[in-house]
């Protein structure tokens, strides 16, 4: 669990909509403990990944949908927004939310570090936080640089972070726990990493 300090946020949430709104499709923009974060553009390999991802679960579950880049009101409180690699959910169940979709239902979120200089910070201590201040009850992070996916479970709502964490190196089985109840051959994802 990660306890971060209190900080000043930078604006409001009203104020990082507007602007999240006016950028151009190029940049995507989130806003986790109050500051403004641009998500790196996915190489080929990470939207690869996220592709194999969304078959496996379909194939496993096809009474869920894994949508990619529909935004997240997360963190306590509901002042982040977030836009993860993936959320696993009911099938159709963004249908006529809006950009930044509440939480709630979601099963899973999931996160693939990118090769830049802010991904240790966002992938594995901002968003972690996040999405267990919200309730996600499964959080996926699947980790290039340590080729590894680590399963975090157990959100504590009240202090950010999540209880349990699992970690599964590429080549290794990895069950998702309940609610997502899906288990994952991970060899291929060797072939992903730098």
């Amino acid at each position: 669990m990660t306890v971060m300090a209190e900080r000043t946020a930078q604006m409001d949430v009203e104020e990082f909509e507007q602007i999240a709104s006016a950028a151009p499709e190029t940049v995507t923009l989130e806003f986790i403990d109050g500051r403004i974060g641009v998500k790196a553009v996915p190489d080929g390999d990470h939207e690869t990944i996220v592709t194999w991802l969304a078959k496996r679960c379909m194939a496993a579950r096809p009474d869920l949908d894994l949508y990619t880049g529909q935004g997240l009101i997360v963190e306590g409180y509901r002042k982040g927004r977030a836009r993860p690699d993936g959320s696993l959910v009911p099938e159709a169940h963004f249908a006529g939310q809006g950009e930044w979709a509440d939480p709630d239902g979601v099963l899973m979120a999931v996160e693939i570090t990118s090769y830049d200089s802010d991904t240790d910070n966002r992938d594995r201590a901002e968003k972690p936080d996040a999405y267990a201040g919200a309730g996600i009850p499964v959080y996926l992070l699947i980790d290039r640089d340590k080729g590894a996916l680590i399963v975090h479970t157990d959100p504590d709502t009240e202090h950010g972070g999540y209880r349990i964490q699992h970690t599964v190196h590429f080549g290794g089985t990895v069950a998702l726990p309940d609610p997502v109840n899906i288990t994952l051959d991970t060899e291929i994802l060797k072939n992903y990493v730098r």
